[in-house]
């Protein structure tokens, strides 16, 4: 027997008398991890199941409605779309005009920042049968946020995604949102020891492959992003060259120029070598056809590990930007050359920003001290 396709329109028909379609069992959303694996990475450690939506009360004080009537199996995004306002939040997120200046890091940005989070939100309303037709409820959101654990990365940008969901839908949410879903940081969550300059000097020793050792020297030097050695101009690396890099719009987050920090190191690491001779970085397919800058980016760290170096990419960036909070440079002037906003850079790196400012005004007081009368 034909199925006959549901239609939103005729839902309410479907509410007021039995219907004789056959329901179709809803498939769960794929987890961050599962759909990280489909894009290519290899997977090192068994798959963690995603933890459902706890199906409990709001805050105090909120009413939850009664659950939608019929079957949730019949709702169309329980086949593999996404619903209706998630649909529309997504057709608008790739309209802005920013995002459409680059295109790639925007489908990136969307793959693994903002979906993942709204097929969460999706699996609960339909495991309540709520068809999202229409806003969802602030409980439902704050149930979803609850269900990552406090001060982890999946929380933090969760909460993002679902401030800017509601943003959309004119939901008002709570005063204290952010500070519920944030305090993700290297303050917060896995903070550690990052390496030091002569650790990092020392580890490219590690690196027998020539070409990796200058990427793992780009890093170091510049606080890029795995991904963003391959999307650069390195012209200015030349012996004339003043040694500002450009990293090109095709990037996560745009075109933004960066200084070196130690400039010491742009010989140490021998990095004019890549602006007088072509194909000196590892041969990683950058043609965004057929991939992705995650993919680019899961290439390097695969690396890393290959060669069991005793730190990540990232700490080479994190190192970075903490070496410019030491040496004094301004947080919106580092900000904008790691390419994302104060609010990201002061929050991941409260915890050195605070020391620097607090150690500064023990200098300043010492100094006045010491003044004659």
């Amino acid at each position: 027997m034909q199925q006959q396709r549901f239609r939103w329109q005729d839902w309410s028909q479907i509410q007021a008398k039995p219907t004789g379609l056959v329901p179709i069992s809803a498939q769960p959303p794929k987890s961050p991890a599962s759909h990280r694996h489909n894009l290519g990475e290899p997977r090192s450690t068994p798959r963690r199941r995603q933890p459902s939506v706890p199906n409990q009360a709001g805050r105090p004080g909120q009413q939850r409605p009664a659950q939608a009537a019929g079957p949730p199996g019949l709702f169309p995004w329980a086949q593999g779309e996404l619903a209706p306002i998630l649909a529309t939040f997504e057709h608008q997120f790739f309209a802005d005009p920013r995002r459409r200046r680059t295109p790639a890091g925007s489908r990136t940005t969307w793959t693994s920042a903002y979906l993942p989070y709204l097929r969460r939100l999706q699996q609960a309303a339909g495991e309540l049968g709520l068809p999202l037709t229409n806003a969802p409820p602030l409980w439902l959101l704050e149930q979803v946020l609850e269900s990552y654990p406090s001060a982890s990365r999946g929380r933090q940008q969760c909460g993002t995604t679902l401030a800017a969901l509601a943003g959309q839908q004119g939901i008002s949410l709570p005063a204290d949102w952010s500070e519920r879903a944030g305090g993700y940081g290297l303050h917060v969550a896995q903070f550690r020891q990052l390496p030091h300059d002569q650790e990092i000097l020392s580890w490219s020793e590690r690196i027998p492959n020539p070409g990796w050792r200058l990427a793992y020297g780009l890093m170091a030097t510049y606080g890029l992003r795995n991904h963003e050695i391959f999307f650069s101009d390195l012209s200015a690396l030349a012996s004339r060259g003043d040694r500002v890099i450009r990293v090109l719009p095709t990037s996560k987050t745009g075109e933004h120029q960066i200084w070196p920090f130690q400039p010491e190191w742009v010989e140490a690491f021998e990095l004019p070598r890549l602006a007088e001779l072509k194909g000196q970085l590892p041969p990683v397919s950058t043609d965004l056809r057929h991939t992705t800058l995650q993919q680019v980016g899961r290439r390097v760290a695969e690396q890393f590990r290959r060669y069991g170096l005793p730190l990540t990419p990232y700490d080479l960036r994190h190192a970075w930007a903490v070496r410019t909070i030491h040496l004094g440079l301004p947080d919106t002037v580092a900000a904008r050359m790691m390419g994302h906003s104060v609010a990201i850079h002061t929050r991941t790196y409260h915890h050195w920003i605070t020391r620097r400012d607090q150690q500064q005004a023990v200098d300043a007081a010492l100094a006045r001290r010491q003044m004659p009368a």
